[in-house]
């Protein structure tokens, strides 16, 4: 596999516009790994113009044909999984199994959009007589997606299968810290008859790709996936357009844990939930609020679950390492927060490591609702542990907070499961599991973690525009 990439536009390999290239670091050593393309707004223009030359050729193409060229996308992924699964090892540090895993999501996402793109349709609305009312479903054009560094080309499938099965082409602007693999998904595409510039990736910044995408006058829509900070610029900036969005954005996902629960289970599976990816996951369950009647049984069995959990960069390592330097540093800024704010460490360290960018799973406890380490994304393997003593009190604890991506409860009462879930301001409800749910379950989020849906059959709605068209017979 070649350590040096370019963007993908038209269909093949393209030199930057700039000449000049990015190093990726290999977080599990802190080296440089592979090279990708610099991009800029020459680069960003180039792809727009070859996505907008392949729309109306895919657009025109029978859904069941569009649905064929996913599926065969999807095969293909999967006959590529393991050179595809060690690119994501070396940019994001995963432990191979957990890459292996995404690439697996990745195949999911168009094998499922590829069946899905022929059920496209609209219906008919009686009026009355003498008029025929009918609606279509249509593509917006050429849409700009823009992902994040934490799952590259789970995230980037995500976006790109429904969007094409709903007839339109994509520009998609990868992190900069982990775009080799959607490089590759690019070249798969176009190897299993993706029509040239209906899948275009082009590398580089936010700044310097990013910012151009969603200014150009080229782009329909933007799915952007990443952080609030910068999902409320592209925000600015689409409103400024009257640009269509779709927003998934940040998360502080609480985990419920009732006194009637498995505790047991419970304390492993909120250890899976805050852990998750690292920690790397804005559905990450960092919130955990337990019935103060069992908090020191809970706490003593989340300790232990914690602590039989490896971190490394061996392939049977559980947590592998923060993806990038920067976000490292951001995680051990709160734990300095963490100390100001008087936080008992339960188990974990609030200390650098010696090598690589990983941080051992911390469980803090002793704080109030109010700190910064409670109310704020840290995006990183760290909970802090809260008590409640009512149901009522319980709901109330969860949903203060700007967030509403996930939210996770644990009960044997089949009665509070459905009562607590319906009141809970959050997009995604895990019931007795941490985090749960597939390629066919729609996701997005409440308040400031978004706008829009990503996944299951709704994502369809938000990939096409609506059209309504009335004859009078």
């Amino acid at each position: 596999m070649s350590a040096s990439w370019q963007h993908h536009i038209g269909g093949a390999f393209a030199a930057p516009a700039g000449g000049e290239t990015l190093a990726e670091i290999d977080p599990r050593s802190g080296e440089a790994s592979f090279r990708i393309a610099r991009g800029n707004a020459a680069d960003v223009e180039h792809a727009v113009t070859a996505a907008a030359a392949a729309l109306d050729g895919w657009r025109a193409t029978k859904a069941l044909d569009r649905g064929r060229v996913l599926t065969r996308i999807a095969a293909a992924i999967r006959v590529d999984a393991e050179a595809l699964a060690r690119i994501e090892q070396v940019e994001t540090g995963k432990p191979l199994p957990q890459a292996r895993i995404d690439i697996e999501i990745a195949a999911q996402y168009f094998e499922f959009y590829g069946g899905l793109a022929p059920s496209i349709e609209g219906e008919t609305i009686d009026i009355g007589p003498g008029k025929l009312c009918y609606t279509l479903r249509e593509p917006y054009g050429v849409i700009g997606v823009i992902t994040p560094w934490n799952a590259p080309i789970n995230q980037a499938a995500r976006a790109a299968a429904p969007a094409l099965a709903g007839g339109n082409t994509v520009v998609l602007k990868p992190s900069e810290f982990t775009s080799v693999s959607s490089l590759r998904l690019a070249e798969i595409a176009t190897e299993c008859g993706l029509p040239a510039g209906a899948l275009n990736v082009v590398t580089g910044t936010g700044l310097e790709v990013g910012a151009p995408l969603v200014d150009h006058p080229g782009i329909a829509k933007i799915a952007f996936t990443g952080s609030l900070r910068a999902g409320r610029e592209i925000g600015i900036k689409a409103a400024q357009r009257i640009l269509p969005v779709t927003l998934e954005l940040g998360g502080k996902s609480p985990d419920l844990v009732f006194a009637d629960a498995d505790l047991e289970a419970a304390a492993h599976g909120a250890a899976r939930g805050f852990t998750v990816n690292a920690g790397q996951a804005c559905i990450a369950g960092t919130r955990i609020y337990v019935e103060a009647s069992v908090r020191d049984r809970f706490v003593a069995l989340l300790k232990a679950a914690v602590e039989q959990l490896s971190v490394g960069a061996g392939d049977d390592a559980q947590v592998g390492p923060i993806i990038t330097e920067p976000q490292f540093r951001k995680v051990h800024e709160y734990f300095e927060i963490a100390r100001a704010e008087g936080a008992e460490v339960v188990t974990g360290a609030l200390a650098r490591d010696a090598a690589g960018f990983f941080v051992a799973p911390t469980v803090l406890a002793g704080l109030p609702q109010d700190s910064r380490v409670v109310r704020e994304e840290i995006f990183g393997p760290v909970c802090a542990v809260l008590t409640f003593e009512t149901e009522a009190e319980a709901i109330r604890l969860a949903n203060d907070s700007d967030y509403g991506l996930a939210a996770g409860l644990w009960t044997q009462n089949l009665a509070r499961a459905h009562r607590v879930a319906a009141r809970l301001q959050a997009g995604q409800v895990y019931v007795n599991e941490y985090p749960s749910g597939g390629v066919e379950t729609p996701f997005g989020g409440y308040k400031q973690s978004g706008i829009g849906r990503e996944k299951g059959r709704e994502a369809l709605h938000h990939y096409t525009q609506l059209k309504t068209v009335i004859v009078t017979l």
